[in-house]
């Protein structure tokens, strides 16, 4: 069975949904999932559909085609049609920590995450190993203020060159340029634990500490120009006690790290997450 992945966000207006399933009964296709978004303060439409073929009516290409002259003219619609095949290819940014790196190559060794990794970039050397072990190519790209423009160019030469889709920062330590936004907005996923911005800093789980928190988080967002504040993905949280110690605080942060990140990126592969005014609309 061929299926597709339709997603759209339009003005909401009367009509849209029995359009676009009247489109998809013409075309044979049985529909196996379907919901749908209106926010009322701005008025726009969101929806999703998964529909079944037993045999494209023409390709995928005529498909769209007629969707976008027959339907999306119409009512002014932004949207995506997407084919199962090809996987999307991931690339993974990392820096020293490994907790995140080892949970999303686990995931994708198993088949959990179905995508191609072409490689793992670091600015630092450290992790090496993981990526040898995991037979994924590596490649160690310095950053420093003296030669980060260089360095970006690098990454840039590599992710076109091996026709990346996007790239997750598995805890990758560095701020990422307006230019590589540029060229991979709402494509571009991170990691931090919640706290910020209420404890930045490289030890954020101490000063969390010494406040007495009851709870610790983290936060998987889609990375924009303005530093840990782009749409949010998905979140999650675990309670803490005066019992805990800065440690059993670090542990339970990267669990969460790591279960947060991967939920983000299965939504994101999914095609689940529409973002729209620096939030998301993630269906189900």
């Amino acid at each position: 069975m061929d299926k597709i992945t339709l997603l759209i966000s339009c003005r909401d207006t009367e009509g849209i949904i029995a359009s676009v399933t009247r489109f998809i009964y013409k075309k044979n296709g049985n529909i196996i999932y379907i919901d749908q978004h209106v926010d009322m303060e701005h008025g726009v439409f969101f929806m999703r559909l998964e529909s079944q073929f037993a045999k494209f009516p023409g390709s995928p290409e005529d498909l769209k085609r007629e969707f976008g002259h027959s339907i999306a003219e119409k009512y002014g619609m932004s949207w995506e049609i997407h084919t199962e095949d090809p996987k999307l290819r991931m690339a993974v940014f990392v820096s020293r920590y490994d907790h995140c790196l080892y949970d999303l190559l686990g995931r994708y060794n198993s088949g959990e995450l179905r995508v191609e990794i072409p490689f793992i970039i670091s600015n630092h050397n450290d992790l090496k190993t993981v990526a040898e072990r995991f037979d994924i190519p590596f490649y160690h790209i310095p950053v420093s203020k003296t030669n980060k423009k260089e360095a970006e160019a690098e990454q840039l030469r590599l992710l076109k060159e091996s026709r990346v889709d996007f790239i997750v920062l598995a805890r990758y330590m560095q701020i990422v340029s307006e230019k590589l936004i540029n060229h991979y907005p709402h494509r571009i996923i991170n990691i931090h634990h919640s706290f910020l911005p209420a404890f930045p800093g490289a030890k954020p789980y101490h000063s969390a500490f010494k406040r007495g928190v009851k709870i610790i988080g983290a936060t998987s967002h889609y990375v924009t120009e303005e530093l840990d504040a782009g749409p949010i993905i998905e979140q999650d949280i675990t309670r803490v006690t005066h019992s805990h110690s800065i440690q059993d605080l670090v542990m339970k942060g990267r669990d969460l790290e790591k279960m947060v990140l991967a939920r983000a990126v299965k939504l994101h592969i999914s095609r689940k997450v529409m973002a729209h005014n620096n939030k998301t609309i993630v269906f189900s």
